[in-house]
C-alpha cells in the first residue's frame, strides 16, 4: 500500500512510507492561551506544595530542635533556681516603674513564653496591670532575636526582618539581633510608662473608679489578691 505525504511535505517527512512529525515543530495547542494557563496552574500548584515541604524540612531540622533545647533550658534554670526565688524576683521587679516595664516583662516572656507571660501581672496592683500587659505584649517579637522559643508561633516576624540583612551582609546578623533586642527594651519601657500614665488619668477622672481602685489597692496590700503581700 502506498502512503501519500501531505501537500508540501519534503523527503525528511517520509520514512518507510510513514509520515514523521518534525521534532522542532511546536506541539499542538502550544499557542493556545487556555492550554498555557492550565499548564501554568498545574506547574505552580505542585510547586507550591514542594516549596512548603522544603520549608517544613528546614524548620524540622533547624528551628524546631533549637526551640526544644531553649524550652528545656528555661525549665531547667527555673527548677535549679527554684520557683519561690523566681517569684520573689518578679515581685521585686514590679515595685519600681523602671524594672516593672523592663526586667519584669523580659523575665515573663523568656520564662513563660507567649501567651502565658501575661500571667505575671497577678503580682501587680490592678492599676499597673494594663501597663504591664502593654509592655509584655510589645516584647514578644523583639525577644525572638535571641530567644525564639518565647514566641515560636510568630518567629516569621524576626526572620522576615533579618532575611535581607542575612542575604546581603551575614556578618551584620548578630549586630541586628542585638539592636532589635535593645530597641525592644526601650520601646516597652516607653509604652509601659505612657500606659500607666493614661490609666492613672482615667482613674482620676471618675470618682467611682478612684474608690474602686482604692479598694483594689487595700486588698492587694492585705494579700487578698493573688501575688500581693502576705
Amino acid at each position: 500500500m502506498t502512503s501519500f505525504a501531505p501537500l508540501g511535505a519534503g523527503p525528511q517527512d517520509l520514512a518507510g512510507g510513514l509520515i514523521l512529525a518534525d521534532p522542532a515543530a511546536p506541539a499542538v495547542g502550544a499557542d493556545n492561551p487556555v492550554m498555557k494557563a492550565i499548564t501554568w496552574v498545574a506547574e505552580h500548584f505542585i510547586g507550591l506544595f514542594q516549596a512548603a515541604a522544603e520549608s517544613f524540612m528546614g524548620l524540622f531540622t533547624g528551628v524546631l530542635p533549637l526551640l526544644i533545647v531553649l524550652l528545656t533550658a528555661m525549665y531547667a534554670v527555673t527548677t535549679w533556681i527554684g520557683e519561690d526565688r523566681v517569684t520573689r524576683a518578679v515581685q521585686w521587679s514590679g515595685k519600681f516603674a523602671l524594672t516593672r516595664y523592663t526586667i519584669m516583662p523580659i523575665l515573663a516572656v523568656i520564662m513563660l513564653t507567649n501567651p502565658m507571660a501575661y500571667t505575671f501581672g497577678r503580682f501587680l496592683p490592678e492599676r499597673y496591670k494594663p501597663a504591664f500587659y502593654d509592655s509584655a505584649v510589645s516584647f514578644v517579637h523583639p525577644v525572638t532575636s535571641f530567644f525564639p522559643h518565647a514566641n515560636a508561633g510568630e518567629i516569621f516576624v524576626w526572620t522576615g526582618v533579618s532575611a535581607g540583612v542575612l542575604a546581603i551582609n551575614p556578618g551584620a546578623y548578630t549586630k541586628l539581633a542585638v539592636m532589635y533586642f535593645l530597641v525592644g527594651i526601650v520601646v516597652i519601657l516607653i509604652r509601659g510608662v505612657v500606659t500607666q500614665w493614661i490609666t492613672s488619668v482615667m482613674i482620676r477622672r471618675n470618682p467611682e473608679h478612684r474608690a474602686t481602685f482604692a479598694t483594689f489597692d487595700e486588698d492587694y496590700a492585705a494579700g487578698a489578691i493573688q501575688g500581693g503581700a502576705r
